[in-house]
């Protein structure tokens, strides 16, 4: 069994996700997405789909980076 990163959990049916060259062990996506999924800069949320990027901040749509100043961004081409 292998012990999970974020909870410790030790669990027969754990998986690894391997971001940067770097390899982690969680029991559950819930775990993998707390651990890896990043937050956004304007309301904390996880982002789990994909999300909007601006010179390295991270937002989970257009409303919360227009909030933050980011002009341009689209969460859909029209």
């Amino acid at each position: 069994m292998a012990q999970c990163e974020t909870c410790g959990n030790d669990y027969d049916k754990a998986f690894q996700v391997t971001l940067g060259g770097k390899t982690h062990t969680y029991d559950s996506f819930e775990c993998a997405i707390h651990a890896l999924a990043p937050t956004c800069a304007n309301c904390g949320t996880r982002i789990v789909g994909h999300g909007m990027e601006n010179k390295g901040t991270f937002y989970c749509c257009d409303h919360c980076a227009e909030h933050k100043g980011v002009k341009g961004l689209r969460d859909r081409v029209n």
